[in-house]
């Protein structure tokens, strides 16, 4: 049903309501959300990862609590455009009619995904001019944090794959590199855990991505 669900979203853009009081809605990190079970990226952002600090500040943390608060504040309703190859739907988001993307970008939690989307250059240039957030210094942008802890996880990595499947009471969960567990995760193969070469892979094996809360 799930995925039929997902299949019609990518399909029609399609509208996800919801109500605090009748809908599950879990934060994955600072533009991520799951909302009924259907995990929603939220369109031309890019928040630091969860566990990311730019200088002693954990900004990681502080945009999901940011990314929390807002989902939790009203009625979320998302347009869905389109699914990002991750199991993910990209959705343009509010909430009580406020846009979230353009909340988290102009108070410094995110930064505009340029890459693609030009919906937050305006926000994001009055967050920089106030060094508010993720502008107080020359921090290193999400994307290059990735990239980064990519590069050296796959150097050690089975085959250049350094995505881990772990499975735990809770699941099916991979982690990717900057995933702040994944130095403490260990991969036993006789259990069924595996390494993935790609976020894509682990999501069509069936894992999926860890919650922070």
């Amino acid at each position: 049903m799930k995925s039929e669900f997902l299949k019609s979203l990518t399909i029609i853009a399609g509208l996800l309501l919801a109500s605090p009081a009748t809908s599950q809605v879990a934060v994955v990190d600072g533009d991520t959300f799951d909302l009924d079970g259907v995990r929603i990226r939220v369109n031309g952002i890019d928040a630091p990862e969860y566990g990311q600090k730019c200088g002693s500040w954990d900004c990681g943390a502080e945009a999901l609590e940011a990314l929390d608060r807002l989902i939790r504040s009203g009625s979320v309703e998302c347009q869905a455009l389109g699914d990002d190859g991750y199991g993910r739907v990209i959705g343009r988001c509010a909430v009580s009619g406020q846009d979230i993307g353009s909340k988290m970008v102009s108070e410094g939690f995110a930064y505009a995904f340029v890459k693609y989307s030009a919906d937050y250059v305006a926000e994001e240039e009055v967050a920089r001019s106030r060094e508010l957030g993720v502008w107080r210094g020359d921090y290193l942008r999400p994307w290059d944090f990735r990239a980064a802890k990519w590069a050296t996880a796959e150097q050690d990595a089975p085959a250049g794959c350094p995505i881990k499947g772990n499975i735990s009471e809770n699941g099916q969960i991979y982690h990717a590199p900057w995933s702040p567990w994944y130095k403490k995760t260990r991969i036993n193969e006789a259990k069924g855990e595996r390494w993935f070469c790609s976020e894509a892979e682990a999501v069509a094996a069936g894992w999926r991505a860890p919650r922070w809360r």
